[in-house]
């Protein structure tokens, strides 16, 4: 079993747009700042996302993403599964044809840490990642870091 880089991208994302929630729509632009992922695989993550009715893009001036449904409501479970990242630890994908068209002698072992997993997922909102202090620490420093980064570009602007 492996979450793949799109699954892990989705979660930080949608943390980061759960940590700036009450500043109103945010920029893909913002989250690939503070994040360190390209506007274009986020463009990806996100057309899924909406589609799965889990954000919702607001167009215009000051527009951006914003959490469908506020984060109370969106487990962690749900964005992994819509990204289309698989937490199936089986080899069979829960077929149960792993050997030679039957179950292998660990194909039960596999899929109930794969039930467990799903389940351990289900019951983490983006809610409670927000109110955990190791992660408020880590979004300041990001915060204070993109804002640095956003300075120093208005100032080579005013240059230039």
């Amino acid at each position: 079993m492996r979450l793949t880089t799109k699954g892990r991208y989705a979660v930080t994302a949608m943390l980061d747009l759960a940590l700036h929630e009450d500043q109103g729509p945010i920029t893909l632009a913002d989250i690939s700042m503070r994040q360190g992922v390209s506007i274009s695989y986020l463009e990806q993550l996100f057309a899924k996302l909406r589609r799965s009715k889990l954000v919702e893009s607001v167009r215009g001036p000051g527009g951006g993403y914003k959490l469908a449904g506020g984060a109370a409501a969106i487990s962690v479970a749900q964005i992994v599964e819509a990204v289309n990242d698989s937490m199936d630890a089986t080899r069979c994908l829960g077929k149960g044809d792993c050997q030679d068209g039957a179950v292998c002698l660990t194909h039960h072992l596999w899929s109930d840490l794969s039930t467990r997993l799903r389940q351990f997922l289900d019951e983490i909102s983006l809610a409670d990642l927000v109110s955990r202090e190791d992660i408020q620490r880590v979004s300041s420093r990001q915060d204070h870091c993109a804002s640095k980064v956003r300075s120093t570009v208005s100032a080579l602007e005013r240059i230039i």
